[in-house]
């Protein structure tokens, strides 16, 4: 699959210099080589054929939303891009928002474009116990002389998954920005002085022999190579480099620091170079299954869950809710759904109509718009859905209204409404084009002009992971607290698929899912023996706080650093059956637990945080842990003592069996 991909990607991107770029096309055409007939077009949103019957008629889409909180796209994408979604979580949102002029993270490059110049750094690290960042400097910054409008905008032209074409119209230059590529590369479209400054000392600016290759140093040991399609007369004073008139294409890269080794491969590949790069076509083919073979209960553990189970049943009441957050009410619900596959796992039915009563009394109001206080809203300006509180207080519902945190509250009621689907085929039946308009806002894998949501909203293909930010620009870029919330989005939505028999959400949320889990061992979950990070990074922290872009923060939105407990709770809960693939490296989890623990000394430390400790040291020491568990007095408002105990009693060193795991085993598929 590998392989396939990245045959893909080189017939498809790269382009000569003696070739004139092409006009934008539809991204259709950039999904496949040109021998390959299209891939069908397969999202979410769109019913597997089996299904098709049910969605012949429009896709569902909430009442339109009158938002007085979100930006106006209008200023920075070109005029054919703003009647199809747009991304609220890229790579390059900040180029969208505000004045445009926060720099984003291209790997290896910070840019940054204001007052028509595009400005790159090629970043060092900043470095203490606390958090890493990268420290933006002006190294190279890219303009033309007599530039009659230098305050215009910048213009998005075209964009993909990984890349992003950005235009300056007032001074002629178009910027292809590539993730990961070790070049800049601007098309200077008409017959212009390029004007190239820096904020340090220009030591040495020297051409080959055709001046179509110039070595630029400069005083801060930095050295970069300059390449272009044609013969190009470059002079220079202290801290700019002035051109000739020009057009063409001209190519940027840092030289590192061992010099001719790679100055060769710069050398070779610097006259062919990407204007997009789409790393998949509308169809996700590989399918990573993290649905199966998770931890079973015994039968002789079945009296004390059942205990908490009538106990925690018993206490839901719809009406006695009294927050309107869409994140706090589909916390709730989730919590609730997780009582009925529990009480399923154990045998015990007598509490399912409950259940279903209640998960009916507080999903129905949200998709049929009868909630009053709060509800959902379609925004037609972005592609997506926002709340109504929301859609006048930018943060009211921890800024859902400008796209913040869409995977975490989504993925919640989602998961709710993959249980009810399931206990009640009818309601699901009845429901599915709401359900379906929930989970596309995040999982919609279409890039069709039709589409009403922005394909993949939270997740990055570059990153595999999703980020949470939204419409707010922030100097490092995108960031995401909960990897484990993420994780909940994408495992509900599998959920769902398999309440309603769609294979291809199954696939598609499962293999998210996997990603999300691997990105997060790989970046979050910070082992004392790693040295991905520094070391003085490492002593202190067992995991990150929020991951940006361009920094590493201990600290959490919510809570200090100190607060450990808070730290290690944020990156478990929803506590699930797939929290055990996301935590399945127990040395880690024992040295997480330790890191953590002292914490709890600390005075006013809530029971909830606790709860999120003891669980993961019943991964390796259930009986110290069941007892602490059963001595809290209070969980977490998605949690319950039911689910802490399912989890503690689930939790051995030995494979499940069909005739060891309850009644009815299916429930390893669905209900874990």
């Amino acid at each position: 699959m590998l392989k396939k991909i990245r045959r893909r990607v080189k017939t498809s991107i790269t382009k000569p210099f003696k070739k004139k770029t092409p006009p934008r096309k539809p991204p259709q055409a950039h999904s496949s080589s040109p021998s390959r007939p299209p891939s069908p077009a397969v999202s979410p949103s769109t019913p597997p054929p089996q299904t098709a019957e049910m969605h012949r008629s429009r896709p569902f889409l909430f009442p339109q939303a009158q938002s007085t909180v979100l930006p106006d796209p209008s200023p920075f994408f070109a005029p054919q891009l703003l009647s199809t979604p747009l991304p609220t979580n890229s790579f390059f949102q900040n180029f969208v928002l505000k004045s445009g002029d926060q720099p984003e993270y291209f790997h290896p490059y910070l840019v940054k474009s204001s007052q028509s110049a595009l400005t790159l750094c090629f970043p060092s690290l900043f470095k203490n116990p606390a958090f890493i960042y990268q420290i933006f400097i002006s190294d190279l910054i890219i303009s033309t002389l007599d530039n009659p409008n230098p305050n215009a905008n910048h213009v998005i032209s075209s964009f993909t998954d990984l890349s992003v074409t950005l235009d300056f119209p007032s001074s002629s230059l178009r910027f292809f920005l590539v993730r990961g590529s070790p070049f800049l590369t601007c098309n200077v479209m008409r017959n212009v002085a390029l004007s190239i400054s820096t904020i340090h000392a220009i030591l040495e600016l020297s051409p080959n022999s055709s001046c179509t290759k110039y070595t630029i140093k400069l005083n801060n040991n930095q050295t970069w190579l300059l390449y272009a399609s044609s013969p190009i007369s470059l002079s220079h004073d202290i801290n700019t480099i002035t051109s000739s008139v020009f057009s063409g294409v001209v190519r940027i890269a840092a030289l590192p620091d061992a010099g001719p080794k790679f100055e060769a491969v710069l050398d070779r590949f610097s006259s062919c170079y990407p204007v997009s790069v789409m790393l998949f076509s509308p169809s996700l083919s590989l399918w990573i299954s993290v649905l199966e073979d998770f931890k079973g209960i015994e039968e002789d553990s079945y009296s004390e869950i059942i205990k908490a189970l009538i106990k925690d049943v018993e206490a839901l009441d719809a009406s006695a809710i009294s927050t309107s957050s869409s994140y706090f009410y589909a916390k709730l619900i989730a919590r609730a759904a997780r009582l009925a596959l529990i009480a399923e796992e154990v045998g015990y039915f007598d509490v399912i109509p409950a259940i279903r009563k209640f998960l009916k009394d507080t999903i129905q109001p949200w998709l049929e718009g009868t909630f009053g206080a709060n509800g959902f809203l379609y925004d037609g300006k972005w592609g997506g859905i926002v709340t109504k509180q929301g859609a006048v207080d930018s943060g009211a519902d921890f800024g859902f209204g400008v796209y913040n945190d869409h995977h975490y509250h989504l993925g919640y009621f989602v998961y709710g409404i993959a249980v009810l689907a399931k206990i009640d085929a009818a309601w699901g039946r009845k429901y599915r084009p709401q359900a379906y308009a929930l989970m596309a806002d995040y999982m919609n894998l279409s890039r069709r002009a039709n589409s009403n949501y922005a394909c993949l909203r939270n997740f990055d293909f570059w990153k595999l992971h999703s980020w949470a930010g939204g419409l707010t620009e922030f100097a490092d870029g995108r960031n995401q607290e909960s990897t484990s919330e993420a994780v909940n989005a994408y495992y509900s939505a599998a959920l769902m698929g398999l309440a309603y028999g769609d294979s291809h959400l199954v696939s598609i949320g499962s293999t998210i899912s996997a990603f999300e889990i691997q990105a997060a061992k790989t970046w979050w979950h910070v082992k004392e023996e790693d040295n991905l990070y520094p070391e003085e990074f490492t002593r202190e922290n067992r995991v990150v706080g929020v991951l940006w872009a361009g920094k590493r923060d201990s600290g959490l939105w919510f809570a200090p650093a100190d607060w450990r407990e808070c730290r290690l709770g944020i990156q478990l809960l929803p506590i699930l059956p797939i929290s055990e693939t996301l935590f399945s490296d127990v040395q880690f989890v024992r040295q997480l637990v330790r890191w953590t623990l002292p914490a709890l000394a600390r005075e006013g430390v809530g029971e909830g945080w606790k709860g999120f400790l003891y669980a993961l040291q019943g991964i390796y020491d259930k009986e110290e842990a069941l007892v602490n568990i059963r001595n809290l007095n209070g969980y977490d408002d998605g949690n319950s003592l039911t689910n802490l105990l399912w989890w503690i009693h689930s939790r051995d060193d030995r494979e499940e069996r069909c005739d060891g795991g309850g009644t009815f085993c299916w429930y390893r598929h669905y209900s874990h």
